[in-house]
This record gives C-alpha cells, structure tokens and sequence, in this order.
C-alpha cells in the first residue's frame, strides 16, 4: 500500500521501557513478594511457605470483610479499570512500609488538589488491544475508542501539571506526578488515526492514503456521468408514459431505473434487476449504463480493499504499541485508585495513619483513639445522608437552614452508629488478652484493629479521631470463627488448632495475629495449657498478637512478663448490657450467668449454677470479683475527675466570655511584649475569639434545633385536626345528595379555617409607637430599643434634623428612629416575646435609611436572626430559587432578609442574585460583609 502522502505514518521505534507495568494488580494482595523480599541472611524460605503463607493471608481478607471494603471504594472509582480491581477486592497493598506511604502520600496530595481530576473519556481497551495482537482487524469505532483514551490521558497529565506549577503545589503534587512520570502517551499513534479516520462518522478519510484519495475521486466522476445518463433515460421514460415519476434508484449494488412492466419495451436489451412486490413496476438497467454500473462496482470494491488495508495497518500499529498502552493504563489506573481513596477518606470522615517506625520502649506502638469500623458505619453514613437530602426538599424548612436540618438528623441517628473504641499498645507489649463478656465487642475491636492495618497498608484512610498511629506489617493472620470440616474430619478444635499451627509456621517479626477464642472447644485445663504455651511462643516471634479468651488464668501471664498485656470488655451491670469499651490493663468477666439471667432464663438453674460456681473456685472468684471491681472504681475515679475538670473549665470560659478581661489582657501584651512577638499574641486571641464564636454557634444551634422541635409539633397538631376535617368531610360526602354538595364543601372549609386560624403565629406585640413630640430624650437617658427585644441603651447623641438617636448598646453603637424607642417607665406596659437574636460582628453597622420610587423605611442595625435567614447551600437551582420567592413573600415591609448562598460553582449565587434583581419587593441588596461572598443581604420594600 502507497502511504508517501502521509509522513506522519512512519512508524517511530517501539520504546516499550517507558512504562511501569501494573500487572500485578491482581496479585498485590498476596504475600509472596514480601517473603522473597526476606534479607539474605535470614532463613530461606520453602515454597511450601509461601503457599502457606498466600492461603492463609486469603483466609484473613476473607474473614476481615476485606471484599466489602473494596467495594465500598470501588464507588469513588472513574474508569472501569480501577472499579473492576476494587470490586475483585485486588487494590495494591504496600510490600514495603515505603510503598504503603507512598500510597499514603498519594491519598493526601488527591486530598489537597483544588478541583477534582478528569478521567473522562478514558476506557479500558485491554479486549481490543487483546483483538490486535491476535491479528483481527479493529473498526473504526474501536479505533476512536483507543484513540479518545489516549488523549483523555495526556488531558488528565497536563492537568496535574497545569495545577503543580509553583514550588509548593509541585511539592504537594509530587507523589501523583511520579506516577504519570515519563510516561509515553503515544501522541504518534493517535495522530495516525486521527489523520486517518473520522471516529463521529466512522469513515476512513481520503488523506489516509493517495491510492484511496484517487479511486474515491475516479468514482465520484463515474457516479455523475451514470446518475446523469439515468437521469435522462427516467425522464424520457416518464415523458412516455412508462412511469408516474422519475425514479433511479439502486437495486443489486447496481443503479437503475423504475418503469412500468407494461412499459418494459422502451428499455430493449434492457436488465431485470428487481420488481415491486405487486409486479407492476420493474427495475431495469439500461444497456448503456451496464459500462458505468460495471465500473462502479470495482471502484467500489477497491474502495473498500483500500479501506481495509488502512484499518489494517492502524490495527499493527496498535498492536506494536500494546505493551506501552497497557502500562499507561496501569498508571491511569493508579491515579484513579489514589482519587477513589481520598473521595472515600472524605465519605468516612477519615483521618491519614501514621505508620511507626523505630520508637523507644515508652512509646506506644498502636495508639488509635475513637476508631469505628468502616462496614458498621457504613449503613449509618448511608441513613443519615439520605435523610440529610430528603430533608432539605421540605419547602416548609426555608430561613432555618440546612445545617439545622443536618444536626438534628446528626443527634438523632448518633445512637445509631458504632461505638468508636481506643487501640493502645505499647511497644513493649507482644501479646495482648482480651478478656469479657460474650457479645461485648471482642471479636468486632479485634477485626476493627486488622482492617486498621490492611487499610494503611493500602493507602487508605480510615474513621478515627487524631492522628492514629501504628506500624507497618507485612502479613495480618486471623484465626477467627468455627473452621470445622466434615470432609477433611476436622473437629471445631482440631480445625482451631491447625489454623494456629500454620500461622506459627509463617509468622515473623513484623506479623500481626489474632486469634478469638483461643484454647476453646475442648478441656478448660488443657486448653488453659496449651494457650499459655501459644502464647509464650508468640511473644518472642510476632509484631503483636491480639487473642480473646473467657480463660481467666491467661490474664495472669501478664504478672510474669511484661510483654504481656491484660484489657476486657465493659459491662455496664446496672443495664446489664455492654458498653463495647476497652478498657486497657483491666481483666473482665464473661458474666455468662448475668447474661442468661438477662434473657428469661430460669431462676432456679441460675441460682444453682452460682452455687456450683462458688464450690468449684470460692476464693478465686472472690479475688476476681474484687480486681474487676478495683479496676472499674478506679476508671469511674479517672473519667469523674476528667468531668470535673471539663466542668470547671466551661465555667472559666463562660465567665471570660462575660467579662471584658480579655480585651485588658489583650492590650497588655500588645504593649509589654516585644514587637517580633505582637503576631503570636495577636493570633493567639484571634483563636480564643473563634473558639468562643464556635461554642455560641453551637449553642445557638441547639436553641434552634428546640423551636423547630416545637414549630413541628404545633404542625403535627393542626395536620391531624385538618385530616380529620378532611375525613368527615369524605364520610358525609358518601351519602349527601347533589343539593347538600355546596354546603358540605362550605362547611369543611369553615372548619379547616378555623383551625388554621387557631395555629396562626401571633406577631402583634401590644406595642404602641412613641408620639415624637411627647417625649424628647437627651444625651445620657436610657431608652428601650424595641427591635432588639426592649434591651436597654444610653442615648449619646439627639439629632434633631432626622428625629435620629445616637444610642450606645454593649460595645455597639449606632442610629435608631426615636418611633422605634421608648422611655424607661413604659417599659411594664410592653409584651416583649420577640426570639433572641444572634450577635454577629457586622451588627456593628451604622442605621441605615434606604428610599426608592417615593417611598423611605427605617431598616435599623442588620441583626441576623434565624427568622430572617434563608439557608440555600446544598439545595438544587430551581428548589433554591422555590425556597428564596417564599421567603421574600413572607417578609414585612422595610425588613431585611439574609440569604446563605455559600460560594460553591456559583450556580445558586448567579440564580439568587438574577431572582433579587427581577423582584419588584426587593428595595436593594448587597453582600454580607466584605469578607463573606457566600451571603447576600435583601432589603424588602
């Protein structure tokens, strides 16, 4: 095939080394490459080992959920590529601690991008690179699929780059850059197929080769001069009478023309090529045209062999080029792996672990606080989420606010998610014994610690409060749950015995093991013997262990050795249920008897079995009893004292917070410290500021949270009054005739108004305006400011030319409209029931008189308050747009409204701003503060 008229189809040398090779994938869960990576010094390792070692490591993913924790990431995947390995549960685990942070790093620098990463257009082409090399010709659709993947690709790189420009981005960026880093996007092969096929209208192009170029161009002259010479035949035909219009047509790949079968003589030596399904109509083809016909079919067939070739040879080009596309697919794939882990560190609320190296014998080795498991809080996140949305399409909920919507949902469904539990182990510590009641929590904290370390060995954060810290492992070996086997005569102990036999014969010094229910299922003294003597083996060969037992004799290795290390299980025996705590160096009972009393079950074989208790081991029970009750007084000691400590704080910050010590303190520093350390002081009361404007919110919130409580059930109450209404309407509408229609309906809405009239907020407050010229306060009395709820203020200044005041509130002053005050005496005649409003620093602002269109009103400070607040964040532009008209209808005149837009895409912003423009009530409007673009404040007529 001629292609000089193409340069760009020389094929450029295969560089095949330009890639990393992620085919592994499938395999990184597994353990042998950690055992090949072994020193050489240690003991070499059999293969009988690192098959032992793979079971058993597959085992654990299996017993820890491990799938289920994949597929929850697999959700925030882009590209099929990297949804189908977190689906399969084959996310890439660290083989080293190195790799396990960088896989950290990559998490954070995700986190740390100002905009979410494009994948789009990518696609996984693994089936038609597959196609190519076996030699099957691609179409042009697979080509333009292989062609938008490569592109898509260098788009996602460029973007990367576009945002790592400076220093400090770069820096940041640097763990995603590595990953894209002299990667071979193949900008060649889709130049070839771009010049060569359009992929939107699936054609090959004439510039593809000159050889098709010249046969299109020869059949498009062939193609005239034949349409032309049919043309005329057709006419010559329909002028005869042989056919009711002209008609050319196509028939057999060959063009011909329509006549009548009884016109069928004006074409002699005419060919048949078709007729109509009635017979009337025959489709011939005139013997001058059999030449052009002719010819046109071995254009066309070379057309097409040339076509063939073209898509032939882009298909050996993609072919060639198949090692270099499926290591830019593993790195696209690692990319949108890294994404997916910070996407799903945002859904858990999930902190970035530290993975501990070298510490001294005083540190802690695992040190988590307040870590939930991530498949319990799952259903949980997934509840309270759906409630969060649906609650925000209540149109009845405008001028609270989402955020008020979203904490109630938060207190109502805080029971319902899992208890957060503290992991602390210290490094001296080899094994640890978990001791406590049955259905406590022991089995779920210990797997709760083997997702901990599987997650930060692949790079993905998990729910814990802090910066959780532990170290790196190179295996997590479980023996969890009943391993009986009928076929291979296993026994629920032989199979328990086994396991553990395995892990022993694969466990290192960087392994961590957990074992439930160690030594259970046969003897209690043997399995006593035989766990303690697994124990004693496990200190001096593994990382840590964690095991779980009801044998009480086990928690005393720990007075023996102190790389042993005793917690149990809460109980809490007044509710007599368990409170899914640890609780560290403490040894817990299984309260079997308690839990069996709990259930129903009979008094009398409870009481005897206490009887049978206290003769087998009296005084060892006694003992037991005495440390358990020990321990817990002196963790109720320690949290009281916490509380109280807690309390006399809150009680410092509330007398700080009425006081005005801070500001002399303030000024203070400012002038004895020297003049380098003026920004530590002064950032240090910014933070005291915004941790008391922080504990206002929250406590503003809850009185909030209370009237809309209130404001609900008053709702409740008038809806269930109206059904009712609606109902005997209905009841009476069943047997009332024509002629009583009317009044029915008449009386049921009497009925429905009246109880809406009964449910009507009262908002007329008895307050009579002040006569201008009946009192004229001066510079130092004290006046009430109706607005603000009858608070009393010190006139400083009287202008006559406005009737304004000049009035001092707290640290605040500004004008009033002396209609909008009243003197101190008629203070007993006021019903003052107005809400308490929120102090903000823009209530300082001066009084405001606006006019337009002939018309003045008194808009006073802008105080905002929850009535006059519309909270739109979070809702969709037509449902915000819903939510502002009713909240500016329901405004009274020369009042303010505050609308929360947030920033966001600006979408909702643009919206409100266009709705407050166009809003005939709208007097003006304008933003918040210079400081805040995400509120905007309305003036209404």
């Amino acid at each position: 095939m001629e292609l000089s008229r193409c340069s760009i189809f020389k094929p450029p040398p295969l560089r095949r080394n330009h890639c990393r090779h992620q085919y592994d994938c499938r395999r990184l869960t597994k353990v042998h490459h950690r055992l090949m990576s072994v020193s050489l010094s240690s003991t070499p390792i059999s293969s009988h080992q690192l098959k032992l070692s793979e079971e058993l490591q597959n085992e654990t993913l299996q017993i820890l959920e491990w799938n289920r924790v994949c597929k929850q990431l697999a959700a925030f995947t882009s590209t099929s590529m990297a949804s189908s390995t977190a689906g399969n549960g084959a996310i890439p685990m660290g083989r080293s601690r190195e790799e396990s942070q960088r896989l950290l790093d990559q998490t954070a620098a995700v986190l740390a991008l100002p905009f979410p990463l494009d994948f789009s257009g990518i696609e996984d082409v693994t089936g038609i690179l597959d196609s190519s090399i076996s030699g099957e010709v691609l179409t042009i659709s697979e080509l333009g699929v292989v062609k938008m993947t490569l592109k898509s690709a260098r788009r996602l790189s460029e973007q990367l780059r576009e945002v790592s420009k400076d220093d400090d981005s770069s820096k940041r960026n640097y763990p995603l850059l590595e990953i894209l880093k002299d990667c071979n996007f193949l900008i060649e092969l889709e130049q070839k197929i771009e010049f060569c096929v359009d992929c939107n209208l699936s054609i090959v192009l004439d510039r593809a080769s000159d050889e098709l170029g010249i046969i299109r161009s020869e059949r498009r002259r062939n193609m005239e001069i034949l349409e032309s010479l049919l043309r005329g035949v057709s006419s010559e035909i329909f002028q005869a009478g042989g056919i009711d219009s002209p008609l050319v047509t196509k028939r057999r790949s060959r063009m011909c023309v329509a006549i009548r079968a009884s016109h069928r003589h004006l074409l002699r030596d005419g060919v048949v090529l078709n007729t109509s399904s009635s017979g009337v109509t025959y489709f011939m083809e005139p013997k001058e045209a059999m030449d052009l016909n002719n010819m046109e079919v071995r254009l066309a067939n070379s057309e097409k062999d040339e076509e063939w070739a073209i898509l032939s040879f882009l298909t050996s080009e993609v072919a060639e080029s198949a090692v270099e596309i499926r290591g830019l697919l593993g790195r696209i794939k690692e990319v949108d792996l890294a994404a997916a882990r910070a996407g799903y560190a945002r859904w858990l609320s999930g902190v970035c672990p530290i993975l501990s190296g070298l510490a001294s014998e005083d540190a802690l080795s695992v040190d988590i606080e307040g870590i939930r498991h991530p498949l319990l809080l799952e259903a949980c996140l997934s509840s309270l989420t759906d409630n969060v949305i649906s609650g925000t399409e209540n149109p009845s909920q405008f001028g609270r606010g989402i955020s008020i919507t979203y904490t109630k949902q938060l207190s109502d469904s805080a029971s319902d998610f899992p208890v957060p539990i503290d992991i602390k182990i210290g490094y001296r510590t080899k094994v640890v014994v978990i001791s406590g009641p049955n259905a406590g929590g022991k089995t779920a904290s210990m797997k709760t610690l083997g997702l901990a370390a599987l997650m930060s060995k692949a790079g993905m954060y998990f729910p814990a409060r802090s910066q959780p810290k532990l170290p790196w492992f190179d295996l997590v070996l479980t023996d969890i749950g009943d391993h009986q086997s009928l076929e291979q005569s296993l026994s629920t102990f032989s199979g328990h015995i086994l396991r553990i036999q395995k892990i022993l014969e694969v466990a290192s010094k960087e392994t961590l093991v957990l074992i439930d229910e160690i030594g259970s299922g046969t003897d209690p003294s043997e399995g006593v013997a035989l766990s303690a003597s697994i124990l004693q083996y496990l200190k001096d060969r593994v990382y840590v262990a964690v095991v779980t037992t009801h044998y009480a004799d086990l928690s005393c290795l720990r007075d023996t050795d102190v790389r042993f290390e005793n917690a149990a299980m809460d109980f809490c025996f007044d509710t007599l249920q368990p409170t899914y705590q640890i609780l560290w160096g403490c040894t817990g009972e299984s309260n079997a008897l308690t839990i069996a009393r709990k259930i129903g079950f009979d008094a009398k074989i409870i009481e005897r079995a206490e009887n049978w208790l206290e003769r087998l081991v009296p005084e060892k029970q006694q003992e037991r009893k005495g440390l358990l009750y020990q321990s817990l007084l002196e963790e109720r000691n320690r949290i009281s004292e916490q509380a109280r400590r807690a309390a006399s704080l809150h009680t410092d910050v509330i007398e700080l917070y009425h006081e005005d010590r801070w500001l002399i303190l303030l000024l203070l520093s400012l002038m004895l410290c020297p003049i380098e350390d003026v920004d530590e002081v002064v950032l240090r009361v910014v933070i005291r500021v915004q941790d008391e404007a922080e504990d206002l919110d929250f406590r503003e919130t809850a009185l909030m949270a209370k009237e809309s409580e209130e404001v609900q059930e008053e709702l409740e109450n008038a809806k269930s009054q109206i059904e009712a209404a609606v109902k005997e309407f209905e009841n009476q509408l069943r047997v009332a005739n024509v002629d009583q229609f009317i009044s029915l309906i008449k009386k049921a809405e009497s009925a429905i108004a009246s109880v809406v009239e009964s449910h009507r907020p009262n908002f007329d407050f008895n307050t009579e305006e002040m006569d201008g010229g009946s009192y004229a306060p001066q510079p130092g009395d004290q006046v009430h400011i109706k607005h603000l709820g009858d608070k009393l203020a010190t006139v400083v200044e009287v202008s006559e030319d406005d009737g304004t005041l000049l009035v001092h509130y707290g640290k605040m002053r500004f004008r009033v409209g002396k209609s909008r005050t009243r003197a101190v005496s008629e203070r007993s005649s006021r019903v003052s029931s107005l809400p308490r409003l929120r102090k903000q620093a823009q209530s300082t602002r001066n009084f405001r008189t606006l006019g337009g269109k002939g018309q003045e009103g008194s808009y006073g400070p802008l105080i905002q308050t929850a009535k006059n607040t519309v909270d739109l964040r979070g809702m969709r532009v037509d449902e915000a747009s819903y939510n502002l008209n009713i909240a500016i209808s329901s405004r009274g005149p020369h009042s303010v409204l505050y609308i929360i837009h947030g920033m966001g895409t600006g979408i909702v912003k643009e919206r409100v701003l266009e709705l407050l423009k166009n809003n005939p009530r709208v007097l003006k409007f304008e933003q918040e503060s210079p400081m805040n673009y995400g509120c905007t404040v309305a003036f209404i007529k």
